[in-house]
């Protein structure tokens, strides 16, 4: 059986382990009915996915501040 002649030092072993963990930029995509750019297989910020509309987006209601 193989035995090792000397001990690995943790340095040398964590850079064997972290040799593929190089983030890699995430595919994107462009939305057929906005032409807004996406993340692939996620829903777009407008609330589109494959060309229909998935998530209605919330209308913001400002209130007047001047009737008192």
């Amino acid at each position: 059986m193989a035995v090792a002649k000397s001990r690995k030092s943790r340095s040398r072993r964590n850079m064997k382990r972290n040799a593929h963990s190089a983030l890699t930029a995430s595919a994107l995509s462009i939305d057929a009915a906005t032409g807004e750019t996406h993340r692939r297989h996620h829903v777009s910020p407008e609330g589109y996915y494959k060309g229909r509309q998935v998530i209605e987006k919330k209308a913001i209601v400002e209130e007047d501040n001047d009737e008192e």
